[in-house]
């Protein structure tokens, strides 16, 4: 299927400041953004949205999320880290997240007594070809 292609003179009629044009002059230059980044820290009022609390439930639970671990802010910019609040929030649901939980201690395995080359020995003998 085929795209349809523009008029070369749509440009034309547009205005030169549409166009990116002043007094005639083509006016190039770079997109302001180039690429996306992805922030690494957010503010109370978003920390507060991606908890899907308004900014005065998030301000009134605050303690009681410090008390259970909740991430505190970085002390120079007051910006909550983004990656810990979520790790936090995964670790508070161990039964959706087992990963980020820590694994009780295993149990210690039991050392064989025997190497297998000795106990292949002994079945041998038992065997009477030893």
């Amino acid at each position: 299927m085929a795209r349809a292609r523009r008029p070369a003179d749509v440009l034309a009629t547009l205005p030169a400041s549409a166009r990116g044009m002043r007094s005639g002059v083509a006016q190039l230059r770079a997109p302001e953004i180039r690429f996306r980044v992805d922030p690494a820290y957010a503010p109370a009022d978003k920390i507060a949205r991606r908890l899907c609390l308004t900014e005065a439930q998030f301000a009134d639970c605050r303690p009681r999320l410090f008390a259970r671990g909740f991430p505190q802010p970085d002390e120079t910019t007051g910006m909550y880290d983004l990656e810990a609040v979520d790790r936090w929030r995964k670790r508070q649901r161990p039964d959706l997240y087992p990963e980020l939980t820590p694994a009780a201690a295993a149990a210690e395995v039991a050392v064989p007594r025997k190497s297998m080359g000795d106990r292949f020995v002994e079945a041998k003998e038992r065997r009477g070809h030893g």
